[in-house]
């Protein structure tokens, strides 16, 4: 199957300008995808795009990274209302040595012929002046050509900065630059790259006599039309700091039965049989949300690694009954509130009883979990009361070896009652 045939049955082909199919096909090329460092992290919306690198790669050509340092400076219009507020040059420089890291760790991991070339643009628009760049490059395209984009268009009523009309402009030179330098001949990026993109093969054309092409994916949304990668918390990172392992398995987890089928296609290296298969299997049985977790098992693989994806299962399965305490214990303070996130809490002051307390005052006087002394001896007795995950009897005490980062202790009655309690 070629690069462009397996793109095309995972969906994940927006726009193609013509011969690209055909160069693709014939000889193995370089191309890149382009990132502007807005933020320290990428998300997972930035994800669809980089795998069309990761498929590129893998069908033998030679990737190239390009993080934005110099249009990052600039801003890119494309998909935004209103105009970008721009970083610090400080910000900017911390904002790609992360963004390199992540990029390093989702194309470099594998140990391929071809690895991938990560490059910062401001390392040639460093030492270029604005002169020598109207003169040799904004010649080039005409106002109203660049007035016919989309990104232009739709900002033109509510008005547009000189410096992101421009972007286009600069994006354009980058592509110019990599292929005269890296002979890099096609520029991958979502549909909303499109006007972007075709700037740097009319530059090319213009500037080089040579020929580039363009490659864009479908911008992905959810079925109910609420924006990909946005949770009521934020967006979803790849950087664990931001959103951790756990919740970045559950995101992937939560997901439709609609949406799954199209995201297992996008984000994940599964071949077309073994996607139909976990389809099929999954029919009749959306209940136990199979195919959800083997896309989450896939793209927590694939973006953090293995280690991190067993972490993210052993959380997952504290709150189904299914966990250990070791697995509690590795827990962070941030990972507690996270996984015990919605579960009924309950305070206890810390100090109020000296050294211990006794299990029956705990669940009753100091806590409030069970109404009554007599109600917390029965459960007790009826061996239906665990602590951090262990089982615990009548004359059972609470010390401060329980305290989970020394302020939570974990209680379950049965196995569907969970509660957290939180010492102040």
């Amino acid at each position: 199957m070629s690069l462009i045939e397996e793109l095309r049955w995972r969906g994940m082909i927006h726009d193609i300008t013509p011969k690209a199919e055909e160069t693709l096909a014939k000889e193995k090329i370089a191309g890149y995808i382009g990132v502007d460092p807005t933020s320290d992290s990428l998300h997972v919306g930035n994800l669809a795009s980089l795998m069309l690198l990761v498929h590129f790669q893998r069908h033998g050509h030679k990737p190239f990274a390009l993080v934005g340092g110099a249009t990052g400076m600039v801003g890119d219009p494309s998909g935004k209302s209103e105009e970008r507020n721009l970083l610090s040059e400080d910000a900017l420089n911390h904002n790609v040595e992360s963004m390199k890291k992540q990029l390093e760790k989702l194309l470099c991991h594998t140990e391929a012929d071809n690895p991938v070339t990560i490059v910062n643009n401001y390392d040639w628009f460093k030492d270029m002046n604005v002169l020598d760049f109207l003169r040799d490059v904004g010649k080039h395209l005409t106002v109203s050509y660049m007035l016919a984009k989309d990104s232009v268009k739709s900002r033109l009523e509510k008005g547009i900065s000189f410096t992101e009309f421009t972007y286009q402009l600069v994006q354009g030179y980058d592509f110019y630059h990599l292929y005269k330098n890296h002979d890099c001949k096609i520029q991958f990026g979502g549909s909303d790259q499109w006007g972007n993109i075709v700037a740097g093969t009319e530059l090319i054309r213009r500037m080089a006599g040579g020929e580039g092409f363009a490659f864009t994916c479908p911008l992905i949304t959810k079925a109910d039309g609420t924006k990909f990668g946005k949770t009521a918390s934020g967006a979803i990172w790849l950087d664990p700091a931001k959103t951790s392992y756990y919740q970045f398995y559950q995101f992937w987890v939560n997901a439709t039965d609609e949406d799954a089928k199209k995201y297992i296609r996008v984000f994940t290296l599964l071949d077309e049989e073994t996607i139909l298969e976990l389809e099929k299997a999954h029919e009749g049985s959306e209940n136990q949300k199979g195919l959800q977790k083997r896309l989450a098992q896939e793209v927590t693989t694939l973006v953090h690694g293995e280690a991190a994806f067993e972490k993210a299962l052993s959380t997952t399965q504290l709150l189904f009954g299914k966990g250990s305490k070791e697995a509690l214990l590795a827990l962070s303070e941030q990972e507690v509130l996270e996984v015990f996130e919605g579960v009924p809490t309950f305070q206890l002051e810390r100090n109020s009883h000296g050294d211990s307390l006794g299990m029956i005052d705990f669940l009753s006087e100091h806590t409030g979990i069970l109404k009554s002394k007599g109600e917390a001896r029965r459960s007790l007795k009826e061996n239906s009361i665990s602590i951090n995950m262990e089982k615990v009897g009548v004359d059972a005490t609470i010390t401060a070896k329980d305290l989970l980062n020394d302020k939570f202790i974990f209680v379950q009655k049965g196995k569907k009652n969970k509660f957290l309690v939180l010492v102040v």
